[in-house]
C-alpha cells in the first residue's frame, strides 16, 4: 500500500510506502464498531435528572380520608400520578463511558486506517508552514487538495481531519474556523476521527509518528 505526498499548491510530489503491518479483511470489524460505540458514547453528558417522590416539593398530609368520599384512595400529594408529583423510574445524572482494551482500540485503529489507506483516502501533506493563526492560507490549502472549504463549487471532499505530530496550536485556530474540517495529534487520533471524514490529511511527521504508533 502507498500513501500519496502533495505540496501546498495541491502538486503531486510522489507516493510514499506504507510501513505498517496493515489487518486482513476479515479481521478487525468488530473492534471498530465497539470503538465508535464506545467513542459516541463518551460524547454524552449524561446529566438528565428528575426529582423522586422523596425529592419533590409538597407536603405528606393525606388530601382526603380513606374512605366514605367515593373518590379513589390516596395517601400524598406527590405521587407520580398526579401533576406535580414525583417522577417514577425517571432518569438520574450517570457516566456513559465504556472501557475498551488496548488492544481492541489499537486493532480497531489498525484496521481503520488500513481500509482508508486502501481507498486512497490518506494524503501526506508536504510543506505546511503556519507562522500565525491564518485561516485564509490554510483553506486555500485544503481547496487545493480538493477539500471543499465553501470556495469551490465541485470539490472532491467535503469533509477532512488534519493530523500534526504535535500539538499545534496555529493549525488548531485556523482549522477551528473552517466547517467539517478537523484537527488533532498522531498520538490522539481515534478510530471515530479516522472513520468520519472524507479525507486524511497528515503533515509528513505526523504520518510517520502515526506509523510508529501503529507498529508499536
Amino acid at each position: 500500500m502507498k500513501v500519496a505526498i502533495k505540496d501546498a499548491s495541491g502538486a503531486d510530489q510522489g507516493e510514499l510506502k506504507a510501513k505498517f503491518t496493515p489487518v486482513d479483511d476479515d479481521k478487525g470489524q468488530q473492534a471498530v464498531h465497539e470503538a465508535v460505540v464506545a467513542y459516541n458514547a463518551a460524547q454524552r453528558s449524561g446529566n438528565a435528572c428528575t426529582k423522586t417522590v422523596a425529592e419533590v416539593a409538597g407536603t405528606g398530609a393525606k388530601p382526603w380520608r380513606q374512605k366514605g368520599t367515593g373518590r379513589a384512595r390516596v395517601g400524598y400529594r406527590r405521587n407520580p400520578i398526579w401533576r406535580g408529583g414525583g417522577v417514577a423510574h425517571g432518569p438520574k445524572p450517570r457516566v456513559y463511558i465504556k472501557k475498551l482494551n488496548k488492544k481492541v482500540r489499537d486493532l480497531a485503529v489498525r484496521k481503520a486506517f488500513t481500509e482508508r489507506v486502501k481507498d486512497g483516502q490518506v494524503v501526506i501533506l508536504d510543506g505546511l508552514n503556519l507562522d500565525e493563526p491564518a485561516t485564509a492560507q490554510l483553506a486555500k490549502t485544503l481547496n487545493a487538495l480538493g477539500i471543499d472549504t465553501k470556495q469551490p463549487a465541485s470539490a472532491r471532499y467535503k469533509s477532512a481531519v488534519l493530523i500534526t505530530a504535535e500539538a499545534d496550536n496555529n493549525v488548531a485556530l485556523s482549522a477551528r474556523n473552517i466547517e467539517r474540517v478537523r484537527s488533532t495529534t498522531s498520538d490522539s487520533l481515534t478510530t471515530y476521527e479516522i472513520l468520519w471524514p472524507d479525507i486524511l490529511v497528515f503533515t509528513r511527521d505526523g504520518y510517520e509518528k502515526f506509523e510508529q504508533r501503529l507498529n508499536q
